[in-house]
């Protein structure tokens, strides 16, 4: 195999910049570029005399654009080719690729590790004191160049991926909202008057951590609100602290038990609820970082605890009763007051069956979505490096689509 030669990006696009003044009477449909490559973000239309910018860029069809102060996140991207009349600030410098590199061509590669990484190299500085990007910087990225055919080639074997991947974020996206909206229907039920929450779920806070408590004779496994996503546990970093007899007894967790993100300094992961199913041998324990939601016998089931503190989160039930300035906290107390609506057991397992059936559909979505999105960096990864030819590549993927 021949190598592609590496060239700058100065060879390869020109800085383009189409500043118009900025008129009060009118309004501008204002984008930025969302981060790690994954396109323009469309902002609210903003009236001229609502700024005091004196002049913006407009971001043309097909032109590359970066965010000078984000860059080092991957916030760069190429615009749509039917994009409308759109601007952007000062800050979004735009640049037109020259007759030797496709739109569509560098579109796939400001979606790679690897450009990020650059940019970021050139951006240095922390946080709010990082220097910004230069556009003259930028233009000394090289990259390495196939031939025009070969862009073709490499555009139309990534884009047969994503639209695979779209179809697929579209009909994950469309049984996640069935799952909500059947959720929603069984927890607001307006048949059945509320009850406290505590009076259908035992809901304990966990222990707190001290650095006394860092060492001693019984060492044990604790979950911390880290350890809790939406819908799942991150298991990859779970540390210990010393619980004694009486505590381990208290604080242990028992497989069909709910855990909820007590607090966060992002108010988007309050509430962020997960089952416990004995994933890692006991005993284990967890911190006062999360509440520990159980099924009360006779009053309430596993998996319906499991969809109501899911509800809870989905509908913003949980950010309602938190407080906090900087930091957000449910608390026990106001966890404990929250209204909740019971149906009897056996509406219980009639509803939460079918609410499992679908949850278990979307997982399942998620999953090959994240196996295609694997196979898209792979296939990605092994054309630009050429480890094996765009022909072949696009035979076998369309063989393996067929099959």
């Amino acid at each position: 195999m021949s190598k592609w030669d590496e060239v700058p990006l100065g060879d390869l696009m020109t800085l383009d910049v189409n500043t118009v003044e900025v008129d009060p009477a009118q309004t501008y449909d204002i984008v930025g570029v969302l981060n790690r490559g994954r396109g323009l973000l469309y902002r609210e239309p903003m009236a001229g005399s609502a700024t005091a910018y004196k002049t913006l860029n407009r971001v043309g069809q097909s032109q590359i654009v970066y965010s000078r102060l984000k860059a080092f996140e991957g916030a760069i991207t190429v615009a749509p080719a039917d994009l409308h009349e759109v601007y952007a600030s000062q800050e979004f410098p735009t640049f037109t690729c020259g007759p030797s590199l496709l739109p569509d061509y560098f579109r796939i590669l400001t979606t790679t590790k690897s450009l990020w990484s650059t940019l970021q190299s050139l951006s240095t500085g922390m946080g709010g004191r990082r220097e910004r990007v230069k556009p003259k910087d930028f233009l000394t990225i090289s990259i390495a160049l196939p031939s025009l055919e070969q862009q073709r080639r490499i555009v139309h074997v990534v884009d047969t991926v994503d639209k695979q991947v779209e179809i697929l974020e579209k009909e994950t996206d469309s049984l996640r909202r069935v799952l909500r909206s059947h959720r929603a229907a069984v927890m607001e039920s307006p048949d059945i008057a509320p009850i406290r929450a505590d009076e259908a779920f035992s809901i304990l806070m966990g222990r707190q951590r001290s650095p006394k408590r860092a060492n001693g004779p019984h060492m044990t496994n604790y979950l911390r609100s880290a350890n809790v996503g939406n819908g799942k546990l991150n298991l990859s970093d779970v540390l210990q602290m010393d619980f004694d007899p009486s505590e381990r007894e208290r604080f242990c967790l028992q497989s069909g038990d709910i855990l909820v993100s007590e607090g966060s300094a992002s108010e988007k992961a309050v509430g962020m609820a997960a089952m416990w199913r004995d994933e890692l041998p006991g005993p284990v324990c967890f911190q006062n970082t999360l509440l520990r939601y159980r099924a009360v016998a006779g009053v309430s089931i596993p998996s319906f605890v499991n969809h109501w503190c899911k509800w809870a989160y989905e509908s913003g039930l949980y950010r309602e009763v938190a407080s906090g300035t900087n930091i957000k906290h449910i608390g026990s107390t106001r966890a404990a007051a929250m209204p909740a609506r019971i149906p009897d057991l056996a509406a219980q397992e009639m509803a939460t069956k079918l609410l499992d059936a679908i949850e278990v559909t979307v997982e399942a979505g998620q999953n090959e979505l994240s196996s295609l999105r694997s196979v898209r960096l792979g296939i990605l990864s092994a054309l630009l490096s050429r480890q094996i030819e765009v022909d072949i590549m696009l035979d076998r993927f369309l063989e393996e689509k067929a099959a």
